[in-house]
């Protein structure tokens, strides 16, 4: 089954960019589009002459409206529209199901230049099956240029990070880009230590040429599944979080695992995601592990 690039869109600025970038992403894809808005019967007394099924057209014409645009700038674009009743995290997370990747818009950008993270987009994250791209008001295509990279951040084992270097390596392809893989380290806590792990180390010459191993290690079977996409390895000592925010800055995508918890006030992405959503000044995709 082909499955589409859906937009999350209600109207907003914020929405309104992710729904530009779903739209070109199909393009470069040859993917459909759909367009997905989620809305509640409001019984205010400004609408008290407003029934539901009223609303309910007033909420479909606006996202087909929308949908009009985007065929506009995009002709031969297969757009579809879906204006449903409910909640926007179960809308957008039942969406996400069947779709290649869900874009959505950043609620907006504090003092410090990046997303701010709403409820809705933190809940929408930890529960999608598909990958999450999140885009903040006024991003613009001048920022998918040629030399700009997909960086994507690889951690653990080779298997756990399959699915997010399979979704940087895709994306690089189809917009003939580079990927810079990224993989970050710092020194272990001394108990961490224990003769296996010591061994490891030592046959690998030490803790840096270890980390670089185990990064070429995990980025092999992509350089050759996608011989066109250059690679940059990138190995540095810090934060996970900080350094992938400090190469970004001629990203077109950055691309980060997904690593959830739940906690007795709700559910919480991983902390680098987390900070990387906050900071980056570019679009973040957040990719759910292998199924």
């Amino acid at each position: 089954m082909t499955r589409p690039i859906t937009a999350g869109f209600d109207g907003t600025e914020e929405s309104a960019a992710a729904l530009g970038w779903a739209a070109r992403e199909a393009v470069r894809r040859g993917l459909a589009l759909r367009v997905v808005h989620a809305w509640r019967f409001q019984s205010i007394e400004t609408l008290a002459e407003a029934g539901p099924d009223q609303q309910a057209e007033w909420a479909r014409e606006a996202v087909e409206q929308a949908a009009r645009e985007v065929r506009e700038r995009h002709s031969g674009l297969e757009v579809s529209v879906d204006a449903a009743e409910g909640g926007a995290v179960d809308t957008l997370v039942a969406a996400a199901v069947d779709a290649e990747t869900l874009v959505l818009g950043s609620r907006g950008h504090g003092a410090v230049v990046g997303f701010l993270l709403g409820s809705v987009g933190q809940q929408v994250i930890v529960e999608a099956e598909r990958p999450v791209v999140l885009v903040r008001a006024g991003d613009q295509p001048s920022a998918e240029v040629a030399g700009h990279e997909i960086v994507v951040g690889q951690q653990g084992e080779p298997e756990d990070s399959e699915a997010v270097l399979r979704f940087a390596f895709e994306t690089a392809a189809a917009r003939g880009a580079a990927v810079r893989a990224v993989r970050a380290w710092t020194l272990p806590p001394l108990f961490a230590y224990s003769p296996s792990s010591l061994k490891l180390l030592d046959d690998a010459g030490g803790l840096e040429p270890y980390e670089r191993k185990a990064l070429a290690s995990a980025v092999q079977p992509w350089r050759e599944r996608f011989p066109e996409v250059p690679v940059v390895e990138h190995v540095e000592m810090g934060s996970a979080g900080q350094v992938l925010l400090s190469v970004a800055r001629r990203a077109q995508l950055m691309v980060v695992g997904r690593r959830a918890r739940r906690t007795a006030v709700g559910a919480r992405i991983g902390s680098v995601a987390h900070g990387v959503l906050h900071h980056s000044e570019c679009p973040v995709a957040v990719v759910p592990p292998a199924s």
